[in-house]
């Protein structure tokens, strides 16, 4: 069953027409004559309703619960994926996905965040927000691929870091400020792709790249629309308002310099045409990787430092 957004209820209209009209066949004269009229349609409605999306409407889109997961873009865009887990500390988080693949033949390391799809997966995966264990996976894995020169692709899709009490015992803050730390310097090239909700440290923790892409209906920000609501005006009701000044869609972030580009998606999103976007993923992350991969280490590295460097009103060379 497809879900839709509130927005999105014209479409479930014209698309409800054209399930009972083809479910009709040739039953009456003039069916296909009707149902290419009724999709061009349908895609025109599409185009228009997604050009106009506000921030908030963005971050909706950006949590579909159908929308390709890190486990699909996994499954989709690599030869092969041998997962590994735990963290050698604590224990292993579901919340984060992470092994080693091959890409077209190149052999990768591959790290995300994973939501679930259904609830008892999402009730497993935590719903995406990890704990300190989760980044100190993904941190194993980085050094594993430091160590036998892999680069590494990171696929971002959270709320946040699991903001709970024993997490924060776990050492949460240090989990993440480490991976910041070592990301920053780690010898081998580093592309990340935001496919969804990318938030906060939760975000970043795996964030820290050479090439930062990020899907054309994705979110990225320190806080969600709903958190900074609440701190700011204590009313939830400014959610749309603070999804506005946060600047967290993928046009404000590549005029920003955060992003590095944007990749456009199907019409109606990701999750109406999984395959598409995959394609499109794959290609992006090959050339980028590609490309990185010719330059010197010392080049990347310092290429690295000054392209964070440079982000802000403090930054600069």
């Amino acid at each position: 069953m497809r879900e839709y957004l509130d927005f999105e209820k014209p479409i479930a209209e014209i698309e409800e027409k054209i399930e009972k009209l083809a479910a009709a066949g040739q039953s009456r004269p003039g069916v296909q004559d009707d149902l290419r009229k009724l999709r061009a349609k349908l895609y025109q409605l599409q185009a228009e309703i997604y050009a106009r999306l506000t921030p908030w409407q963005r971050t909706q889109v950006a949590r579909h619960p159908q929308r390709p997961s890190t486990v699909d873009y996994i499954g989709r865009i690599c030869d092969s994926f041998l997962e590994l887990h735990g963290d050698r500390l604590y224990g292993d988080d579901h919340a984060i996905v992470g092994g080693l693949a091959r890409l077209n033949g190149r052999s990768v390391v591959v790290i995300g965040q994973q939501k679930g799809k259904t609830l008892k997966e999402r009730v497993q995966r935590n719903f995406g927000m990890p704990n300190p264990e989760g980044y100190r996976k993904a941190l194993r894995l980085m050094r594993l691929a430091e160590t036998f020169n892999k680069p590494v692709i990171t696929f971002i899709d959270t709320p946040g870091a699991y903001p709970g009490i024993g997490a924060e015992e776990r050492g949460q803050a240090e989990a993440i400020a480490k991976n910041l730390q070592v990301m920053a310097s780690l010898k081998v090239p580093i592309v990340s792709v935001v496919i969804g909700e990318g938030g906060s440290g939760g975000a970043l923790a795996i964030g820290v790249a050479d090439r930062l892409l990020m899907l054309q209906h994705a979110v990225y920000s320190v806080i969600s629309p709903e958190g900074c609501a609440a701190i700011l005006w204590d009313d939830p009701k400014k959610t749309p308002d603070a999804a506005e000044a946060l600047k967290m869609t993928a046009e404000d972030l590549l005029r920003l310099g955060v992003i590095d580009e944007i990749l456009p998606e199907p019409p109606g999103a990701a999750h109406r045409d999984p395959t598409a976007i995959c394609g499109a993923v794959k290609k992006a992350v090959e050339a980028h990787l590609s490309a990185l991969l010719e330059l010197p280490l010392d080049e990347l590295l310092q290429r690295r430092f000054k392209k964070y460097r440079r982000m802000g009103v403090l930054g600069g060379e």
